[in-house]
């Protein structure tokens, strides 16, 4: 599966270096399949979003994504991607931008022609460059809160509710920031999504530095200023990493103040099981 990982540092402009991949030497060792792209996004210190991204065309084509990047700002989001649809291309590269928000996407729905004409009747099928699930849905979420009057978590809600109900599901986890907020959602089970609140620095060990065989992250300003952490998978000892529920959304503003609810409680009407996914999904 595609690996997620966001992280809010609040009001304060904090310095984080990602890799997210190991050594070239070491992937053979750690899945049986080559990622397809691997990105890095951030708002910087003026709010300003930066996209670093590339898809992988060859297994031994992994300088960009095993060399450590730098970044500096308040919210940031990483994806390491493995393809069910879109070509190689850094258009189906994630994260995201549309509106002045960067998403991510960690899962599998079906019916992307049902979805472009939802697209249609809100007016916003422009917003799709490339060819994959995650960038339509990406656009559902950003036409439905356009449509809702501008509230992110009125239009994740409602965007997924209709998803539920109209095609074909099999996991929609996503992140989505802005230079202030961020949400994140795991719908339904089919995949994990983990939550490390790092707002209370007593109870934190004494680095930040979080790692699985994917994503790696690094901040020496994280060491002594809170900081709330998603992740596929928890990536240190921290006993505190906590599953989000089926169906929970979790929202983060500017101050760290947290809500966490199920707002999906039932799961999607047409759900898919791995035996209805094709092979490429399945070898994830």
């Amino acid at each position: 599966m595609c690996r997620l990982f966001g992280l809010h540092a609040g009001n304060d402009v904090v310095t984080a270096t990602f890799w997210l991949l190991d050594a070239p030497d070491s992937l053979a060792r750690q899945s049986r399949r080559n990622p397809d792209g691997t990105g890095v996004g951030v708002f910087d210190e003026r709010g300003r979003p930066e996209l670093h991204k590339e898809p992988m065309a060859a297994w031994h084509d992994t300088a960009f994504a095993t060399e450590a990047r730098e970044l500096t700002g308040t919210t940031f989001v990483a994806h390491v991607r493995y393809a069910t649809t879109g070509s190689l291309d850094v258009r189906n590269t994630h994260p995201f931008l549309q509106d002045g928000r960067m998403f991510a996407h960690n899962g599998m729905v079906e019916g992307l022609d049902v979805i472009d004409g939802r697209l249609r009747e809100l007016g916003a099928a422009d917003l799709v460059l490339g060819q994959t699930d995650s960038e339509r849905v990406f656009a559902l979420i950003t036409a439905t809160i356009r449509a809702c009057g501008g509230d992110p978590s009125t239009g994740v809600v409602d965007a997924l509710r209709w998803l539920a109900t109209n095609v074909g599901v099999y996991a929609v986890n996503i992140l989505l920031s802005s230079a202030t907020d961020m949400w994140a959602l795991r719908y339904p089970d089919s995949h994990e999504l983990y939550l490390l609140d790092r707002r209370d620095l007593a109870a934190c060990g004494p680095e930040f530095h979080l790692r699985t065989k994917r994503i790696r992250a690094w901040s020496p300003h994280l060491c002594t200023r809170p900081s709330v952490v998603f992740a596929t998978e928890p990536m240190d000892e921290d006993p505190r990493w906590s599953l989000l529920e089926p169906g929970e959304l979790v929202h983060v503003d500017a101050g760290l103040h947290m809500t966490r609810d199920v707002v999906l409680a039932d799961p999607p009407d047409h759900l898919l099981r791995p035996a209805d996914l094709s092979s490429s999904a399945m070898a994830e």
